[in-house]
């Protein structure tokens, strides 16, 4: 029995030791010391906004958490950290997370912060700060976002929240969408997933003034063109889309398709009022068929060969050119500077096989030999010697 209390007080130690040593957060920065460490979860209360964001984790991929009490004399600072499997689930919590009167924060580009409040997006991690005060405390902030920084997954983020029209959006009312929780949330049509994020969508959705109230546009990106068509398509026959169907039960909604992206407007009292946003979306990939190519014209046989005599003849006058000025150059060096730089009677050796009576000499090239030698005498049997000992 001792053995098995053993193991399992060994296992629960390990498990400890596991869990400290993959927390992010630090245990100080800028003398701010933590006084409660804890594990986080969204789902660790009940309440229906505790629900909501557990779900809307969950689709972003909420991977752990942590939430620690910071402490500097009377002052506290919250911090919560949601870490996600990837940076495109962090911005989405992020966009969750964030609310109007968070303006934008020079902590990271991702960031808002309000008197209270501070959201900072870093990598695939999110921090959430609680706190008084909190402009003041941007350098402490800076701090902290710095040691968490150092555990950050980077990646590509999501960007179709460039496609969203700018003129008359309601400041900081865009949110990313990935699942059904969060679309019911701040798009509601019907419950359940009916815009297709099992078919591999993701949305982006915004507020806007028009005509003294408000309405929302959504846009959701789809793999394909025939995915986004077919979505649009099965809509239609489900829902009042374009006055599809106006037995529907409402929203009514007006709808574009723009190759792979579909793009919804709620609220609006007529079509030429949603069209004034709609208009606005442009697609970041074009197909055409009509896009010019080059054509090759080949040339015909005169023009073949006139080009094939001009080339060799062109070849020929640099061959020659070449060799003159090379000679040319060679010649002058050798009398210019006679047995100096080229031949040199120091390095240059002859090949002699002594079938004639003079010798020679390698100072006999050129010109540059001093006076013949004398003629040595004539060994009338010498090539009766050599054949011999050729056919020995």
């Amino acid at each position: 029995m001792s053995g098995k209390i053993l193991i399992l007080a060994a296992i629960v130690f390990v498990s400890a030791l596991t869990t400290s040593a993959e927390r992010i957060l630090p245990d100080s920065f800028a003398r701010w010391n933590a006084s409660a460490r804890n594990v986080f979860s969204p789902s660790q209360t009940t309440t229906t906004e505790a629900r909501i964001s557990a779900e809307a984790a969950e689709e972003y991929g909420f991977a752990a958490g942590e939430r620690d009490t910071y402490e500097r004399g009377p002052a506290r600072l919250e911090v919560t950290l949601y870490r996600m499997k990837d940076p495109s689930g962090a911005y989405g919590e992020y966009s969750f997370l964030r609310t109007q009167d968070m303006p934008h924060a020079d902590l990271t580009e991702h960031s808002a912060m309000s008197r209270d409040h501070a959201l900072v997006l870093d990598g695939n991690l999110v921090l959430d700060v609680r706190g008084s005060d909190l402009p003041k405390l941007e350098s402490d902030l800076k701090a902290l976002v710095a040691e968490v920084g150092h555990h950050a997954e980077d990646g590509p983020l999501p960007t179709i929240w460039q496609h969203l029209p700018t003129d008359r959006m309601v400041e900081r009312s865009d949110h990313y969408i990935l699942g059904p929780a969060v679309l019911n949330l701040f798009f509601p049509v019907e419950p359940g997933d009916w815009l297709g994020f099992a078919h591999g969508a993701e949305a982006e959705e915004a507020r806007y003034r028009l005509n003294g109230h408000e309405v929302t546009l959504l846009i959701a990106d789809y793999p394909t063109p025939q995915i986004a068509a077919d979505e649009l398509r099965r809509l239609g026959q489900r829902l009042n889309v374009n006055g599809s169907n106006p037995s529907a039960r409402p929203p009514a909604l007006f709808a574009k398709r723009t190759v792979t992206k579909l793009s919804f407007v709620s609220g609006a009292s007529t079509g030429a009022e949603a069209g004034t946003l709609l208009e606005q979306i442009q697609s970041g990939t074009e197909v055409t068929w009509n896009e010019p190519t080059f054509q090759f014209k080949e040339p015909s046989i005169e023009m073949m060969i006139v080009g094939a005599i001009f080339g060799t003849g062109t070849i020929c006058l640099f061959a020659v050119i070449a060799g003159l000025a090379f000679g040319g150059f060679r010649i002058f060096i050798k009398r210019a500077l006679p047995d100096k730089v080229f031949d040199r009677s120091s390095h240059l050796q002859v090949l002699q096989l002594g079938l004639a009576s003079k010798p020679i000499n390698a100072e006999d090239f050129y010109g540059m030999g001093g006076p013949p030698a004398p003629e040595a005498e004539v060994d009338e049997h010498l090539p009766d010697r050599i054949a011999m000992r050729i056919f020995r």
